[in-house]
């Protein structure tokens, strides 16, 4: 069925398109979306260690755009709670930095003193630049959101994480912070764009691996670090078999030892792939709670929360009227290929010029290609069992909503 987007932030201008369809998988929607204008403070700091927050005027405010989605599992409390929160825990984040954002660099002391006559010197040696501030704010914002789901699962008694896939147009740049495996792609006349990449437990194994080389009690004994192309069995002791560890990225033999039996700490191959048997993915919010079944062995240590960010500069692109940045759910993205969504967002607006709605149909078209109706656009109808929720976002709206800045 569709579901109505359910959005956070209000007086939100409708430049982009939205489609949500809940699978049925669960009693509530585990897909929460959220979309806003981000007004921007600037914070002023005093001779007291607390920060004093002043609103400047008007003309002073920096303000950029905000959409979100949160996939979530074991319920859905983790992405509502993600939805109603990580917009402002990134407003007080980029608050902290928006000075340095708008200086022409960043200064070394926000505070205006000079300790060191070389600071300026060092920030440009280190090639840092405003965008840095605004990435840097984005992890933290992913941390800080993720400690008050913590909180507030544990004070209610309840469990779950969720994904966080984010996208933040300031500045005529767009950056797209993942955490899970949603996806964002740049979709153009001549051009697909990957803005995000998926973080599974098989993307993250050299990782995961590392952290139970450098903390081997997270795995209480009862897991392996080491992979293997299958499973050892007891046969297979005292056997040569191919191995990997956290330093490998190629492939080595090893003789088996009693220790190599235990059970794998990622286990399975593709979309079956589970970190400690037990989760799908390897980055994301909340899940501060689970536990591998029947041990107390956390996941959370192996969890990340902080997401990998991409800028894409939109003041640099030739835009044209069609250009769009689709982002969706992994439900969209285990039926269709970024191909298939591209030429299904080509064809459709090329025929829907005049339709003033026409990225919020686009969105419910694709999430009616995931439904195996007239055969998709791969012509075989699959279907995804899984929810859906699709963002389409016009950057040549957001340019002239914007001036460009």
């Amino acid at each position: 069925m569709y579901v109505p987007p359910r959005t956070s932030l209000r007086d939100w201008p409708m430049l982009c398109g939205m489609g949500i369809i809940n699978a049925e998988k669960s009693e509530f929607n585990e897909d929460q979306a959220a979309c806003g204008k981000l007004c921007i403070r600037r914070c002023e700091f005093g001779i007291e260690e607390d920060q004093e927050w002043l609103t400047v005027c008007p003309e002073e405010f920096l303000t950029g755009h905000y959409w979100a989605l949160f996939d979530g599992h074991g319920g859905p409390a983790a992405a509502i709670l993600a939805a109603n929160t990580l917009h402002s825990c990134l407003r007080r984040q980029l608050e902290v930095v928006v000075e340095g954002m708008m200086a022409a660099q960043p200064p070394m002391h926000l505070s205006g003193r000079c300790v060191c006559s070389s600071d300026p010197q060092f920030v440009e040696e280190k090639g840092i630049r405003a965008e840095d501030l605004v990435i840097g704010a984005l992890e933290n914002a992913f941390q800080e959101c993720d400690d008050v789901i913590g909180r507030e699962l544990e004070a209610s008694g309840q469990v779950g994480g969720c994904t966080a896939l984010v996208a933040v147009f300031l500045q005529g740049k767009l950056y797209v912070a993942n955490a899970g495996d949603s996806r964002a792609i740049l979709v153009r006349r001549d051009e697909i764009r990957l803005l995000s990449s998926e973080f599974t437990p098989e993307t993250e194994r050299q990782r995961i691996q590392q952290l139970a080389f450098t903390y081997p009690e997270l795995l209480a004994g009862e897991f392996t670090r080491l992979e293997f192309p299958r499973r050892l069995k007891g046969d297979d002791l005292g056997q040569k078999v191919l191995f990997r560890d956290h330093h490998m990225r190629g492939w080595s033999y090893k003789q088996v030892e009693k220790t190599d039996l235990k059970y794998p700490l990622i286990h399975g191959q593709g979309r079956q792939a589970r970190l400690l048997g037990t989760l799908a993915v390897s980055r994301g919010l909340g899940d501060h709670q689970l536990r591998v079944l029947d041990t107390d062995i956390q996941l959370k240590p192996f969890l990340l929360s902080i997401p990998q960010v991409t800028v894409l500069d939109v003041d640099q692109l030739a835009l044209q009227e069609d250009d769009v940045v689709v982002m969706a759910t992994d439900g969209l993205w285990d039926v269709l290929s970024n191909e298939q969504v591209a030429l299904l967002v080509r064809s459709f607006l090329t025929g829907n010029r005049e339709d003033p709605h026409r990225f919020s149909e686009l969105a419910k078209m694709l999430i009616h290609n995931t439904q195996g109706k007239d055969g998709g656009a791969s012509g075989e109808g699959q279907v995804s069992y899984d929810d859906v929720s699709v963002f389409v976002i016009p950057l040549s709206s957001q340019a002239q909503e914007s001036g460009g800045h």
